[in-house]
């Protein structure tokens, strides 16, 4: 049975578009006017009317973490509050209705303490402390790379001021030189014990709830970081992710996977590294974190912050360890993906992708975040055709703390989403969830005007490096297949390709501009099956 949408406003490509689209089968059978492709369809087959609506091909987000949103929005949402009494409260009113059993953990996640307006230091256990010190209360900073934990927390984990600095992250002290429960890049691993161990079946219901919430934003497919093979979390994980990809997917996946140590991925390279892969289940990129985030003032920076000049941030790899990895996946022909958002972060994965990549980038290496730059660093990114995984969104916040933390002049070059499309890079965009919320077209608004979601500054923040509208869409979709090597058969709503589509509220490309944050998406294909619909 063939399905037509027809009488609609269908984006094929810059400035081409077309008002019907046949599918059969998953597939784009073809394209054309309604009298065209109205003659070719039988009594039986669908009919979709589109009442002139805006036809886009499904959205791939680039860079997210699909599980770890899920368990974020199950556990205290502390986004956007301005004080650490909010925090307090929030918390103390989410035990009222899911008190803690059994010693468990608290989770929470999304506090800044730039948002405060009570204290701006980080949140600490003595904070922590009022919500109660009768279970572990784990609180992650909206970054993920800062995690602060009550006292309860500390004395079940034993950590006191005896224990071990871990290499390539810190966590503090007090001026009395004991652990304040503020846990900074790989010291938060110290905290892994608290984690709230779930069997395959809750984590199939957490990953199928969130997937819906990707589709409802039009979102058909995604590049998830949440595998840490060697964590022993990992094996339930894998067996979720399989299990849904084999019974009614709405969400094509592709991993970005970590690993606990070098002999782990070795070990998974020995074995199989692409295991029982489908085209709703696929391993992609070694994943790998060199440093932290601005927010956070651990992103690794060549120079320190200049709102603290005691820190140029945190180099989470030695450069031997991270020119292991990437020499081991290059042999084996794993392309490897790179979180990098300071400066000497992106020149220490740059100067390990340079011992492998000879005439052509074959395996499509990658950094992800992509921020603090310089015009050197993204001539480097084009000579030797680095992918760039760039989160438009980051902008709301970033651009109210970029000037202070690392200067105007810096700041000028740094998030250069139009110089990375003047050098021709093969650019992917996407949420980095839970760090942003999953809104498609709240990413494209900060790509294309620059602003933050309240509309300032008026004319943007360094308004020349704006992109077009077909670019922020095409990088959306386009440039996400790219990255997982699907460019012939996603991303775009052409003859041969798989059907993922979404159908708008609005025409976001004569619609005002201020407006695009705001569209809504009515109805969400993948395969040719409808996942979501208004």
């Amino acid at each position: 049975m063939k399905q037509i949408l027809f009488n609609g406003k269908i984006y094929l490509n810059r400035n081409s578009f077309t008002s019907a689209i046949l599918i059969e089968d998953g597939l784009i059978l073809k394209t054309g006017s309604d009298d065209e492709l109205l003659k070719l369809i039988n009594i039986e087959d669908v009919k979709i009317d589109l009442k002139g609506k805006t036809v886009l091909p499904g959205f791939h987000d680039s860079h997210l973490h699909l599980y770890g949103s899920a368990v974020a929005f199950q556990s205290v949402e502390l986004y956007g509050l301005s004080s650490k009494k909010e925090i307090i409260q929030k918390a103390k009113d989410f035990l009222r209705d899911h008190p803690i059993k059994d010693n468990q953990t608290l989770i929470g996640r999304g506090w800044n303490q730039d948002h405060f307006i009570d204290d701006s230091t980080l949140l600490n256990r003595f904070d922590i402390d009022n919500i109660s010190t009768d279970f572990p209360i784990v609180f992650s900073r909206a970054c993920g790379h800062v995690v602060s934990v009550n006292t309860k927390a500390l004395y079940v984990l034993g950590i006191t001021e005896e224990t071990d600095q871990i290499e390539g992250g810190h966590f503090d002290l007090d001026q009395n030189g004991h652990p304040n429960g503020i846990f900074r890049e790989n010291a938060i691993g110290l905290l892994r014990p608290l984690d709230i161990s779930l069997s395959v079946e809750d984590k199939i219901h957490l990953i199928r709830q969130i997937s819906q919430i990707a589709n409802k934003y039009g979102i058909t497919s995604v590049s998830t970081n949440d595998l840490t093979l060697g964590n022993k979390e990992a094996q339930t994980l894998e067996a979720a992710y399989q299990f849904i990809s084999k019974n009614k997917p709405s969400l094509r996946v592709t991993h970005q996977v970590c690993f606990s140590d070098l002999e782990d991925f070795n070990e998974r390279i020995q074995k199989v590294y692409h295991l029982n892969e489908n085209e709703f289940n696929s391993y992609g990129p070694l994943k790998l974190f060199i440093d932290g985030s601005l927010g956070a003032r651990t992103a690794n920076m060549r120079t320190p912050y200049k709102d603290d000049p005691s820190t140029s941030g945190i180099q989470c790899m030695s450069d031997d360890e991270l020119k292991q990895f990437v020499s081991l996946a290059d042999q084996n022909d794993i392309s490897v993906a790179i979180h990098a958002i300071g400066d000497q972060a992106m020149t220490q994965v740059l100067d390990a992708y340079q011992r492998v990549i000879h005439k052509e980038n074959r395996l499509r290496h990658g950094i992800i975040h992509c921020q603090i730059t310089d015009k050197a660093l993204l001539h480097r990114f084009k000579e030797m055709d680095i992918l760039a995984y760039v989160q438009p969104i980051f902008l709301h916040y970033d651009m109210h703390i970029v000037e202070s933390r690392v200067g105007k002049d810096l700041a000028s070059t740094s998030y250069a989403f139009k110089t990375m499309e003047d050098l021709k890079l093969h650019v992917s965009y996407g949420t980095d969830s839970p760090v942003e919320g999953l809104n498609v077209f709240q990413n494209i608004h900060c790509a294309i005007h620059r602003q933050d979601l309240k509309d300032t500054p008026v004319n943007g923040f360094y308004p020349l490096e704006k992109v077009d509208l077909e670019t922020a869409i095409d990088n959306y979709t386009l440039g996400g297949a790219y990255a997982n090597f699907q460019e012939k058969h996603l991303g775009r709503l052409l003859e041969g390709y798989k059907a993922d589509l979404v159908i708008i509220d609005r025409d976001i490309f004569t619609c005002e501009p201020s407006t695009i944050k705001d569209i809504q998406v009515e109805l969400t294909m993948v395969n040719g099956l409808i996942v979501y619909k208004k």
